[in-house]
């Protein structure tokens, strides 16, 4: 026996140690569930794409709904009496708000911003607030900034409103907690196009549909960072305030909200970002102002007008975050160091309010005609010389367009056609064992289900379509990410650098991507994949490059004593370190360009987008509604196949 057990041990001890590894453990379950399962559904419904016979055709339904709502709007009392009067709240909320901006003028609006950012956050945010608006002006855009803005001072604040009231209420309720994260999982997935086609059909075009999007589009951040917030606070604290006889209201209002400071005013600074990137996307449904400068622009390939309306939303970005945003969390500005009494304040204020005023009427309401800088006109030259000298004159290359064609034929075509006739069942495998190992089984379950929801609703080849652009256009921006990211982190100098930089082309609106890559890259997919990568780099940049300084310099100075070389340093020690940054960074990057993906059919993206805009041009409920939730179920599962494990802990904690 001994001698037959001295034979059998070394054959069971790896497999041993195999089962005892969890990600090990994990892909033979699932190996083994699959060996069990595939073969039936492969003789019942074939290995090919998803089967016909597990689709679910909802549009007759969706059809009867869509003439219901047309039918009745004007008359059904739903619509007269509860959709319409939140509708006219909107409408008069963002009328109010920009006749007080015009009643104030271009000096008294300018002066009131630099003094409310120098109150909150220091001089440097009041000079920057009165050079952004400055610039507005100059670049002939005051009047479209005044409706711009006057549409996201409502918008912002009841996203913050909405998302409060929901963090709140799953910040203090475990129960509430885990049926909101569903929801707010799908709503921060779904891609803020995909909102546009219900509320357009409910309270038709203009401003009321482009607020209530954005509403939906941003309160999702403010909400996740009040509960992450509130279910954050220290025991400790909580306790000792317990003790001391405080009631529910008093140890929040004391305790909870004070010490969820800091992330609240994230969430007010997530709200405002997301906002804004919904300026251009709402002008698609009648909000005027500088986003419907930007589309008008797309139209027509004016590279021009749309840099001179999009630089003022990037401006209306910089002076909302450096005023209200996070960055003021930390900052010594004159309001900490100098903290007045009641009176000294309420005296103050009214002072500056009257001062400011009385300005805006001295100066008058319009900004002046003879102080304006036209761009439009050499930005236009200048991209003319880039199209005519690197659309087809690069020598050996050929030009934009032939990379275009070859990124096209080499990349995008070989996946999506991996992708489709992927065997559904492969598919669904694949995206499981990916989301449980770094996540849970809820987390690969999930993924699953979303997946598999597309392939009901009728939409698996379009999807695969999309989610080949989106994971070309997401390995490309890993890459060049990285790449820049390891600069910045290796050398202070290029970090300054990049910084302005970053902040420019995070704020930019997608729309404005889109128009540039056209003219060099023509239509198709290609131009949206290359101003999805621009647009997501940023986020990847600054996500990879906090990581890799934020590594313990401890094990960096152990390595380097080692005879460790940069190189090594870097694979070795930085980024095996920085893992958590890093998967936050392609989850970030997978969201981002999803997002552009989408709004690439107006280019000739094809896919689920196309059919999105379709369905929005054509007021087709079914078709557009399939697509978004086609969308949303893509986007979700994208999320957890690349969400890290700790971000899931943290949150459920």
């Amino acid at each position: 026996m001994s001698t037959a057990g001295t034979t059998v041990t070394p054959h069971i001890t790896p497999l041993r140690a195999l089962w005892r590894a969890p990600s090990a453990r994990k892909l033979l379950l699932l190996a083994a569930v699959t060996a069990a399962v595939a073969p039936f559904a492969a003789a019942r419904w074939g290995s090919g794409a998803w089967p016909h016979a597990l689709t679910v055709d909802l549009t007759g339904p969706l059809g009867r709904a869509n003439d219901w709502i047309i039918d009745n709007r004007d008359s059904h009392w739903l619509f007269l009496y509860f959709f319409g009067h939140i509708s006219n709240a909107i409408v008069v909320s963002v009328r109010a708000v920009y006749v007080v901006l015009l009643a104030l003028g271009w000096a008294g609006v300018t002066a009131g911003a630099a003094l409310l950012s120098w109150r909150l956050a220091g001089v440097r945010a009041g000079v920057t607030a009165l050079a952004s608006f400055a610039v507005c002006g100059l670049l002939g855009m005051w009047v479209p900034t005044m409706r711009t803005l006057a549409l996201m001072i409502v918008a912002v604040a009841a996203s913050v409103a909405v998302g409060a009231l929901l963090g709140l209420a799953a910040g203090l309720s475990d129960r509430t907690f885990r049926a909101l994260r569903p929801v707010l999982d799908t709503m921060q997935a779904l891609p803020a196009f995909a909102y546009l086609l219900p509320v357009v059909l409910v309270f038709g075009i203009g401003v009321a549909p482009a607020v209530l999007a954005t509403v939906v589009y941003a309160a999702p951040p403010m909400a996740r960072l009040t509960a992450l917030g509130l279910r954050g606070t220290d025991k400790g604290v909580l306790e000792a305030v317990d003790s001391l006889g405080a009631t529910a209201r008093q140890r929040l209002l004391t305790a909870r909200l004070p010490l969820a400071r800091r992330e609240l005013l994230l969430g007010v600074n997530q709200s405002i970002m997301m906002a804004l990137s919904m300026a251009v996307i709402a002008s698609v449904i009648g909000a005027d102002g500088l986003g419907d400068r930007v589309y008008q622009a797309l139209s027509t390939v004016d590279v021009g007008t749309a840099l001179t309306a999009g630089i003022p939303i990037v401006l209306l970005a910089i002076f909302l975050d450096r005023s209200v945003g996070s960055r003021s969390a930390g900052r010594n500005g004159w309001a900490q160091s100098h903290p007045p009494g009641r009176t000294r304040t309420l005296t103050t204020w009214v002072v500056a309010a009257a001062a400011v005023i009385t300005l805006g009427r001295l100066a008058g309401t319009a900004w002046p005609s003879t102080w304006t800088l036209q761009i439009a006109a050499p930005v236009n030259r200048a991209k003319d010389w880039m199209v005519d000298h690197l659309y087809s004159g690069i020598p050996g290359i050929g030009g934009t367009a032939d990379a275009a064609a070859h990124y096209t034929a080499w990349v995008l075509d070989p996946l999506r056609s991996g992708l489709q006739s992927l065997p559904w069942w492969g598919a669904l495998t694949l995206v499981a064992a990916m989301a449980w190992l770094i996540g849970t089984w809820r987390t690969a379950l999930t993924a699953t289900i979303s997946l598999a929801a597309i392939g009901v609703l009728g939409r698996w080849e379009p999807a695969m379509d999309t989610l080949s652009q989106v994971l070309a256009a997401v390995a490309v921006t890993l890459l060049l990410g990285v790449l820049v990211a390891v600069a910045a982190a290796r050398s202070d100098r290029v970090d300054r650098l990049l910084r302005p930089v970053l902040d420019v082309f995070q704020t930019m609106p997608q729309f404005v991507y889109l128009i540039p890559v056209v003219a060099l890259f023509g239509v198709g997919r290609a131009p949206a994949a290359a101003a999805a990568i621009v647009y997501a780099l940023p986020a990847v940049v600054r996500i990879v490059g906090q990581g890799l300084r934020q590594v313990d310099p401890a094990a960096m100075e152990s390595a380097r004593s080692l005879g460790a070389t940069g190189g090594q340093q870097l694979r070795q020690v930085q980024f095996p370190l920085a893992r958590p940054q890093l998967l936050l960074a392609v989850n970030q990057a997978v969201v981002l360009v999803l997002s552009v993906v989408i709004i690439g059919g107006l280019v000739g993206g094809g896919a689920l987008g196309y059919e999105v805009v379709f369905g929005l041009a054509q007021g087709d409920l079914a078709t557009g509604l399939m697509a978004g939730t086609a969308i949303a179920c893509l986007g979700l599962m994208l999320d957890r196949v690349t969400q890290p494990v700790k971000a899931n802990a943290k949150e459920a904690n």
